[in-house]
């Protein structure tokens, strides 16, 4: 009886979904892009599996999506039209409300880089901005900048969830502070009291899970027609949509630092053990760092993804797929020293502390083994990651 409630919700989530996608009245892309939003969102925490609660997303958080989407959509100078450009008092307006912030913004990162960035850089730069530490190495104005464009892309969202389904307010409620909402709720990892957030309903946000890859094919599809639509008379087309909608960055950002705080520990007489292959790493030892979860599906350059391990098996083997459940539970002790090791010195500590913050609920607040508690829910997001994913295993 309970599994046949699940699917029922299945069911009706799904329908509401792709009737958003499908049959919405669109003067923009913007519905397209608030579902999507929170498809990736759904699956970048599937260990926040609702047990009933709802779920409270910060209104920033989409906002940053929303900045990787849209990023692209410039070329040489001309934009790449989202919606209708309307006259109103004799002005001509933009397709989207943060068009010149984004074109801004945009300008000064091409600046600061030196070249014309990729259509992937906006899920670079987001990730890089996500966490202070990281933040610190770019210019203040950057920074400042980039922060006025996710207020304004913040202010925006609320239309397309004020307008979603039929009528007003009928799929998503009016976005509050998070300190204000009532009832069973799990905010996202990172969620300040202050946020305004928006609250999926758990049966909405159990089909989103469930229907990830489908979702994400289908907001891909449906934006990709609808660009080639409103920008009918140029020469961006289906194909050329899609490219841009689903490239993403390569590993562009060195881990020097990491490894010279691994190098610290090593020559500290610490000694990691590979996860896959059970060989220890020491002062005299060459070593990968590896990407537990492979750059290929996310970008996570945070401190718990990162792993000494063996550099052939890295290269050779493992590559871009994800360890099987029983790989990954018989290396949870391996993940576990390298957390102790990571926590035994300041700034290694400071870091793993802040990417954890992050990422995971209840690590940090628990008032047991850091390491092993962590290593616990690093297991469990991997296997997670894989099944949402539909990722190749090792």
């Amino acid at each position: 009886m309970f599994n046949d409630k699940i699917i029922i919700m299945e069911k009706s989530a799904g329908r509401v979904i792709s009737t958003i996608l499908k049959h919405d009245n669109k003067i923009t892309s913007y519905k397209i892009a608030l579902i999507r939003a929170i498809n990736d969102i759904a699956m970048s925490y599937p260990d926040i599996s609702s047990r009933g609660e709802h779920i409270a997303i910060p209104l920033k958080t989409l906002a940053r999506f929303w900045l990787a989407y849209y990023f692209p959509f410039f070329d040489n100078g001309e934009y790449i039209l989202q919606g209708n450009r309307s006259v109103r008092n004799d002005i001509l307006r933009n397709d989207m409300a943060f068009r010149e912030d984004l074109f801004e913004f945009r300008n000064l990162w091409t600046k600061m880089i030196g070249f014309e960035p990729s259509p992937a850089d906006g899920f670079f730069i987001i990730n890089e901005f996500n966490l202070p530490r990281k933040r610190r190495n770019y210019q203040e104005e950057l920074v400042n900048q980039y922060f006025e464009l996710i207020g304004k892309i913040s202010n925006t969202i609320q239309m397309p969830i004020r307008y979603a389904g039929e009528g007003q307010w009928s799929v998503f409620k009016k976005p509050i502070r998070f300190r204000d909402m009532r009832g069973d709720i799990i905010a996202i990892p990172g969620t300040d009291p202050n946020d305004k957030c928006l609250m999926v309903s758990n049966d909405l946000w159990l089909g989103f899970q469930e229907m990830s890859l489908y979702i994400e094919a289908l907001c891909i599809h449906e934006w990709s027609l609808f660009t080639e639509q409103k920008n009918e008379n140029c020469k961006y087309e289906r194909g050329f949509i899609y490219r841009l909608l689903t490239e993403r960055p390569d590993n562009r950002r060195p881990l020097n630092w990491e490894r010279n705080q691994v190098d610290i520990l090593l020559m500290e007489n610490k000694e990691f053990i590979c996860p896959w292959t059970k060989k220890k790493i020491n002062n005299n030892t060459k070593y990968d760092l590896d990407h537990l979860i492979p750059v290929s599906i996310y970008p996570i350059n945070e401190l718990w993804n990162i792993m000494p391990t063996d550099p052939y098996y890295n290269s050779h083997v493992k590559r871009n797929r994800l360890p099987t459940l029983e790989k990954l539970l018989n290396s949870k002790q391996d993940f576990r020293l390298a957390y102790d090791h990571y926590i035994s010195l300041e700034s290694t500590e400071k870091a793993i502390f802040e990417d954890v913050k992050y990422r995971f609920i209840g690590v940090l607040e628990n008032n047991i083994d850091f390491p092993d508690l962590l290593a616990t829910q690093v297991v469990h997001y991997i296997d997670q990651i894989g099944t949402a994913r539909n990722v190749a295993r090792f």
